[in-house]
């Protein structure tokens, strides 16, 4: 098989996901707060890809002018994610319809039902996160457009279970809707793997942290760099009755200091000097402003730094178009490889 043969099964492998997408490739970008702006998300829509902004904590107005200016940079499709914990969650969805934004990501848990029915309502394809097969198929039951099956390898807030076996569980149970798989991805092959068990494309977000249109600090890019896939690590809870949701971040000193503070405030609230909701809020607080501290200051002591397990593979910076292009590139030379090995395998006749 030759490289134009193994492309036009690439796109095959992928064609729901991009038509379901308005794409070229079904490759989405992950949301990451500070990371997925205007200037990122543009990049990835414009290198053929899907963009997804990162609305995080901003406010409807804020989030507006970052559309807009997303919008001036790119003539392709891009999505919005959204935190379903948000406050003003409603006023948000409306901001995404007002501006046609062709699709919204509901992150966080379960989408609540009046804005899911408010966006399906307006054309607007909703996609929201399984973390296990009984959600997806909940999910599905309540009118979701599409999928993500983030495992644990990811970055930022992660669940319990990893990539490879979500995959296994959901994708040959789930056809309905497609399906995009996340958590680790860092390489082409991966992604043909997942596309051949089902999946409709990938989500892709630490390998583009260090991409030359990310904003993120110089510091940031290096730790990433310099960084191996077992540096990126969950945080640690060390009191059950003190919950703290597990982020994988780079380890660094902000890492040990959380630690030493969860112990202090534990300590607090057994002398009786915290009550049980002032020292789980304490904890909670702790990393507020840190991931921005990191990102934007370059502060990559003290800030966090949200990585991926795939973080890895990340090994210089680099145009979101080279990324994209390297990963059609290396799923293209696993299919030909792949056909040339099974062509050697077969006896000559005669």
């Amino acid at each position: 098989m030759n490289r134009a043969d193994a492309k036009s099964l690439l796109d095959e492998l992928w064609r729901r996901g991009a038509e379901f997408l308005g794409c070229d490739v079904a490759i989405m970008g992950g949301a990451m707060t500070w990371v997925s702006e205007r200037n990122l998300v543009a990049a990835i829509s414009n290198a053929g890809g899907f963009g997804v902004l990162a609305c995080g904590s901003m406010s409807p107005d804020l989030l507006g002018k970052e559309i807009d200016a997303t919008g001036a940079l790119t003539q392709r499709p891009f999505g919005v994610n959204l935190i379903v914990m948000h406050p003003q969650l409603m006023q948000l969805a409306e901001v995404c319809v007002g501006r046609r934004v062709s699709h919204v990501v509901l992150a966080g848990g379960l989408p609540p039902a009046d804005v899911l029915a408010y966006l399906k309502s307006a054309g607007t394809k909703v996609i929201a996160f399984a973390p296990a097969l009984a959600i997806a198929r909940k999910l599905v039951r309540s009118g979701v457009d599409g999928l993500v099956i983030e495992g644990m390898e990811a970055g930022g807030h992660i669940g319990a279970v990893s990539t490879g076996v979500l995959a296994q569980e959901i994708l040959p149970q789930v056809r309905e809707v497609p399906v995009f798989v996340a958590g680790g991805i860092g390489r082409g092959e991966a992604i043909l793997a997942f596309l051949e068990m089902g999946a409709a494309g990938v989500q892709l977000g630490t390998l583009f942290a260090c991409a030359t249109e990310s904003i993120a600090h110089p510091n940031f890019k290096k730790a990433f760099i310099r960084a191996a896939a077992r540096d990126a690590v969950p945080s640690v809870q060390l009191d059950p009755r003190f919950p703290v949701i597990p982020v994988r971040a780079l380890a660094n000193q902000a890492t040990k200091r959380f630690m030493e503070a969860q112990r202090d405030i534990i300590a607090r609230h057994d002398r009786g000097e915290l009550g049980i909701k002032d020292a789980q809020l304490a904890i909670e607080h702790f990393w507020a402003g840190a991931l921005r501290r990191a990102v934007i200051d370059g502060d990559v002591e003290s800030g966090s730094l949200m990585a991926g397990q795939s973080v890895g593979m990340v090994t210089k910076e680099q145009s979101t178009r080279a990324i994209v292009d390297e990963l059609i590139a290396q799923a293209i030379d696993q299919i030909v490889a792949r056909e040339a090995r099974a062509r050697r395998a077969v006896p000559a006749a005669g």
